[in-house]
């Protein structure tokens, strides 16, 4: 897999948690956990984005 297409995959994956907390926001019943673990999961894929943009810039 090349850089780009790594990066790629993780702005997808990123973009698809993002579709999911506002799912689970306009929830009646959400799941306070549940959003909570995705946005924890959401920002450790922007923190993967950022260094893979680092280390292709290098």
């Amino acid at each position: 897999m090349t850089s780009q297409t790594y990066i790629t995959s993780l702005e997808r994956r990123h973009q698809d948690l993002e579709r999911k907390i506002e799912q689970e926001m306009r929830h009646p019943s959400r799941d306070a956990l549940l959003i909570a673990a995705l946005k924890r999961k959401k920002l450790e894929l922007k923190d993967q984005m950022a260094r893979a943009n680092r280390e292709t810039q290098h």
